[in-house]
């Protein structure tokens, strides 16, 4: 009886939690659904939906609409991924993996990097960036992840580094036997098995550059290069009368496939957490 009444009160109160975390993204579906006189009314959820909110916001930018910005967004998004995946393996695999002159002290200053505020470093690389004409482009957005220090490519390093640890080193020298190179072993052996950090890698990159709007601030001056965030702000500017219905609506859609991605690759990324750092 005990235990039937501890397992109801525990759900019961688990249920209650999720309410209050879920209320905000229920709120922010209603409010995307209303009028600007419709905000201030109690209700979650209005009389009559105004579904125009959508198709309105979503050619809310003169001369534009929200698909050349998700088309940018999703551009970018690609580049900063294949870039992050080819450097990181690589150079996990080499401190992994690799004997090379001063590796420890190389090491030490990737940790020490990971307490790195990013902030510090803005004001040089936009003086940087800027020098080498790189501003209203995508480069210092692609670049810094082609060498590993990008946004987060200390930590992805470190992940991965973690990860091939955990691998056999019997599986090397199996494949040295055969006559693999170097390299041989990194593509065909240790790679295929660090799948799971791999995705993981890929959902917080993904993640992390889909809400950088900082850098996109900073550095896209055109609007023909805006992501979605830069477009959300400006509907605040393209519109002399504010509909506050059609801004969330956009931003709600905004969120959509970052969404969509961990729901789908949860499964990996778990599995990639729970797995780094356990040895072989």
């Amino acid at each position: 009886m005990n235990i039937k009444w501890n397992s109801t009160v525990r759900h019961t109160l688990m249920i209650m939690f999720s309410i209050v975390m879920v209320y905000p993204l229920i709120w922010w579906v209603g409010a995307s659904l209303k009028s600007n006189a419709e905000l201030g009314s109690p209700g979650i959820f209005p009389s009559v939906p105004k579904w125009s909110n959508y198709t309105d916001g979503w050619h809310a930018i003169p001369g534009r609409t929200f698909t050349d910005f998700y088309l940018n967004t999703f551009g970018l998004e690609a580049m900063v991924l294949i870039a992050t995946l080819f450097s990181t393996t690589l150079v996990a695999f080499g401190f992994a993996r690799l004997d090379f002159p001063l590796k420890n002290l190389w090491f030490s200053i990737l940790m020490m990097t990971l307490m790195m505020p990013s902030q510090v470093l803005i004001i040089p690389q936009y003086a940087m960036f800027h020098q080498l004409g790189w501003v209203n482009t995508y480069l210092p957005f692609v670049v810094p992840h082609l060498v590993a220090s990008g946004a987060g490519g200390s930590f992805f390093v470190f992940l991965l580094i973690q990860f091939i640890r955990g691998i056999p080193k019997d599986l090397d020298e199996s494949a040295k036997i055969d006559g693999c190179s170097w390299f041989g072993i990194f593509w065909r052996v240790v790679l295929p098995l660090t799948q799971p950090a791999i995705v993981t890698i890929m959902i917080f990159c993904f993640l992390w550059n889909w809400d950088d709007f900082l850098g996109h601030l900073l550095y896209l001056n055109s609007v023909d290069k805006y992501t979605v965030g830069l477009a959300l702000r400006m509907i605040n500017d393209a519109q002399s009368a504010q509909e506050w219905g059609q801004l969330l609506a956009m931003s709600l859609v905004s969120i959509l496939p970052a969404t969509i991605v961990f729901t789908f690759l949860q499964r990996y990324f778990v599995e990639g957490i729970a797995t780094t750092g356990i040895k072989g």
